[in-house]
């Protein structure tokens, strides 16, 4: 085939550079490196594919035929005036964070329960305090909304630590993989919350997730419960659950995500008590395996794209997954 193939992620390394230039060779495919945003835009022109994070991008490809996002979200590409080419398909990287972002929970939950904030500001201070109670994953209620690769690589690792239950919640109530002690549908939520220890948050920011934890379903948590986002912000009423962590409601939440981003200098969720903020870094391209997941992901649906056969990682734009 023909066709002209724009890769703008200029953080790709060049050894996945040599991946996909071997494969585009092999395809006949006239492929172009852009990783400045002004060139990317030139190349856009005339583009049939593009790999890349910009959304602006679509925007300037009026022949594109596929687009590819090295993230697993879709936020950026999903609303109706982002394509010029109205009948380009989408597809996303999902699969490829999965390690990461498990690995990021994992570390959170243990710095929250184990109060390793607090001690770091301990040690600062070079005293030698060492009677914080601290919490254990072991028996501890896991309640996962979402249960994709994210959920399920989650659910792995968090095994190992003999919780007394990892639950999942989805829209079908269904177990894939066969990760989850049980998986109840959406419909369920208010009586599972109750019941949860650790709520572990992996959702994608769409219509029908938005504020999904409001105020109503936060106060549902026990008061000693902890949180962790590592989905879109848009998931939690932010200011109810600040409110909450002020009043002593919730045990600790662990934020990568806001509805904000950057979250802004000047908001007081940056001195909110019993909160870990990091800056939307579960699931940064800067792990190698996740770098190297993503490129694999993206050959693999080259060469069905090439073959005429649907992709694997396919989007729907309406649905925002």
């Amino acid at each position: 085939m023909s066709g002209k193939l724009v890769v703008h992620i200029p953080s790709l390394p060049m050894a996945q550079r040599e991946r996909i230039s071997a494969a585009a060779a092999a395809k006949g495919l006239v492929l172009c490196f852009a990783d400045d945003m002004q060139d990317a835009l030139r190349e856009a022109a005339d583009a049939e594919i593009l790999f890349t994070q910009a959304a602006g991008l679509a925007k300037a490809a009026p022949r594109l035929k596929w687009l590819c996002t090295p993230s697993a979200g879709v936020n950026n590409f999903t609303g109706p005036e982002v394509f010029a080419s109205p009948e380009a398909a989408l597809s996303n990287s999902s699969g490829a964070y999965g390690t990461t972002i498990a690995e990021h929970i994992v570390m959170v939950t243990l710095n929250m329960m184990r109060r390793l904030p607090e001690y770091d500001e301990i040690v600062a201070r070079r005293e030698w305090t060492r009677n914080l109670p601290i919490r254990s994953i072991r028996d501890c209620r896991v309640t996962l909304l979402g249960t994709g690769d994210i959920g399920q690589e989650a659910a792995l690792r968090l095994r190992a630590f003999s919780p007394a239950c990892l639950i999942g919640v989805n829209r079908r109530g269904r177990n894939p993989g066969d990760m989850f002690d049980r998986v109840v549908p959406l419909a369920e939520l208010d009586g599972i919350l109750p019941e949860t220890d650790l709520l572990i948050l992996s959702l994608p920011g769409t219509a029908e997730t938005e504020h999904l934890m409001d105020e109503r379903r936060l106060r549902l948590l026990p008061r000693d419960a902890y949180l962790v986002n590592v989905g879109r912000g848009t998931v939690v009423d932010q200011k109810a659950l600040e409110a909450l962590l002020r009043a002593g409601h919730l045990a600790g939440a662990a934020l990568d995500v806001f509805e904000q981003e950057p979250l802004p200098q000047a908001d007081s969720m940056w001195e909110c008590p019993r909160t870990l903020i990091t800056p939307h870094v579960a699931g940064n391209m800067t792990l190698p395996y996740t770098v190297e997941k993503i490129t694999s992901l993206f050959l693999e649906d080259l060469d069905r794209y090439c073959a005429g056969e649907p992709l694997r990682r396919l989007v729907d734009r309406s649905q925002g997954y």
